[in-house]
Order: C-alpha cells, then structure tokens, then sequence
C-alpha cells in the first residue's frame, strides 16, 4: 500500500463537521459524505463542462436555502446521485433537516465522479450506500485513498485508460490566526496530477511501454492528440469548509475560489471531459468573520494539497487486462 501522505490535516478539523465512507466490496465504487448536523452555509461553483450534480440551483446566493446539512460525494456517474436520497433518509431519522411546518427535509447537496470503466458497471453507489456512509460518519480524520468515492478515481486518462493512474480521495487542512480552512477532494481526472511544492507530476498519463510518468501538458504541446475519450467519464469533485462565519455570497465565492488549488495541483483541469465541482461549507464555530482573501488563500492551498494527498495515499490495482499503477511506483516524467 502507498501510503505517503505528504500533507497533514484533515476536513473533520472544522469543527461541526463529520465525514464517513461507504465503499463497496463488489468492484471499485462508493460514497462519500460530508455531514453538518448543525447545518453549514453553503455554495457551490461548477467548472467542468460535463457535471453530474444535485440540489446546487439552491446554493445560489439569491435563493432561499441558507444551510445544507450534508453533501454526498460518490462514484458510478448519475447513478450515484441516488446516494444522497440515503442521506436524507437517515439525517431525517435523527432529526435534523429543514423544518418545514409538515416534516423535516434534509438539504443535501451532491456531486458524482464517473468510475464506470473500472469493474462492473451494474455495480454503484445507491441510496442504501449514501445511508451507510453516514452510519460511518464521525470526528475522526478520514481514510484517504481508495475508499468511499474516490474508490474507483482513475488519473491522466488522456492519452487513454490504458495509460492511466490510480486517482483517489484526499484531504487537508490549515489553521491560521484561530481560523481552520480544509478539504476533501476526490480526485478522477483526465489530467496529471502535479506536486506544487516541487512542480514535479506525481500521478498521470504514462508511456506508451507504461513504465514512466509521460507529462500530458508537454506531450500535448508536442502534438500527441488526446484519445477519444467520452465526456464525463473523469472529474474532480470535493467540499473545502472553514469554521469561519460567511454569508451565503462568501461561501460561493470560497468555493470559486478552492478552483485555484486544483488548476495548480492538475494539468489540463476543466475540461470538456471533467465535470469538476466544488462545494464551500461554512460552520461559523469557531465564531470569527475571517478576512476573505485569508479564507481564500487558504482554501486554494488545501485544496491542491488534498489532490497530492489522494494519489500519494492511492493504491495500484489490476482488473482483467488492466493495471493502474499508484503514485511512487514509477518513474517521474524525463
């Protein structure tokens, strides 16, 4: 198992916040969620051009929902949406949801990554996946990797899935002047993943022999055309959440701008092909109104350090004719 994880922290140290796992033992899927029992401010900003989403027209700042009270993050394309109809479920059996004077309905947000071509595809996240998630939810930082919905991530699929690398799920965190900034990021690119810190591609398309890192960008640049790739089936999607008091406004703009950490973390990212989707949480526990550009600072540099942390935590895996390889068992790109 690859386990170097280069950064610390995690989304659960945002207070008001717990994240749990669902994933499935029958192929490489699963769900995540993220709950907020309290409630949390939320916003959304969408930047790939194939998303599979639910419930983000109500984060709107216009609109009327001020606080979501979970997000649900899973595999298995569309299909996946069904896990946060689980969520629901189980948020209104322990009562909490939006009171509504005829019952409670819990806001659950949610985003899917496309991991169809890996195992078999009858096989996804469902509703009864979302309500186990949350059974596992808690406090504790969160397995990283190969788990929940970054089960079957999948990276640097541009020069085709036979050149590809385990993606992952990641998280991260910071805390600067009493404020905590974090995210979880489930990471299924098209592109390569990038190491900020050193500019080094640390996960990605490789060689045609598939021993060495290739470097997308400059075998793009050199003119080695993309294989066709149906959109949609890449994506990164993910939650960056502070314990910061925001306005609805503020939290849509943090998560505009947590988009930043994945532009320098993946390399090409918001593609025709990816459906990158991020959502901002705010708890307001820790009772202070940060200033936004050290909200915004912080969320970009989380979010690229949770990318690296779910190929570095992923693990290799084999299905039939193919082999994906983890981050540290190749080569870096010559």
């Amino acid at each position: 198992m690859n386990t170097r994880i280069t950064y610390p922290g995690s989304l659960t140290d945002v207070a008001g916040l717990e994240v749990g796992h669902c994933t499935e033992t029958r192929r490489p899927t699963g769900c995540t969620v993220v709950l907020a029992r309290q409630g949390a401010v939320a916003g959304v900003d969408v930047r790939g051009a194939a998303p599979g989403t639910r419930e983000t027209d109500l984060l709107q700042p216009a609109n009327l929902v001020q606080q979501v009270h979970a997000v649900s993050l899973a595999g298995g394309s569309a299909w996946g949406l069904d896990a946060a109809s689980g969520v629901m479920r189980w948020l209104e059996e322990n009562g909490i949801g939006l009171a509504t004077g005829y019952s409670l309905v819990p806001i659950v947000p949610a985003a899917v990554v496309f991991d169809l071509g890996v195992g078999d595809a009858r096989v996804r996240p469902d509703a009864q996946a979302g309500y186990r998630a949350c059974m596992a939810a808690s406090t504790q930082p969160p397995a990283q990797g190969n788990v929940g919905a970054g089960s079957g991530a999948l990276v640097g699929k541009l020069l085709g899935m036979d050149r590809a690398m385990r993606g992952g799920l990641g998280t991260a965190s910071l805390c600067v002047n009493g404020v905590t900034v974090a995210a979880l990021i489930v990471c299924n690119a098209v592109g390569d993943v990038i190491d900020p810190a050193t500019g080094q591609v640390i996960a990605g398309a490789r060689t045609a022999d598939g021993r060495a890192l290739l470097g997308t960008r400059d075998a793009v640049l050199q003119g080695e055309l993309p294989q066709n790739l149906l959109a949609g089936t890449n994506t990164t999607i993910g939650v960056v959440a502070t314990d910061a008091v925001l306005t609805k406004a503020q939290a849509q703009r943090l998560a505009q701008v947590s988009h930043d950490g994945l532009a320098r973390a993946i390399n090409p990212v918001h593609t025709m092909l990816d459906g990158d989707t991020l959502f901002a949480l705010a708890t307001g526990a820790s009772g202070k109104s940060a200033d936004m550009l050290l909200l915004a600072t912080l969320a970009a540099e989380v979010t690229a350090r949770a990318v690296v942390n779910a190929v570095r935590a992923a693990d290799s895996l084999r299905i039939a004719e193919m082999n994906w390889p983890a981050a540290g068992d190749l080569r870096p790109a010559s």
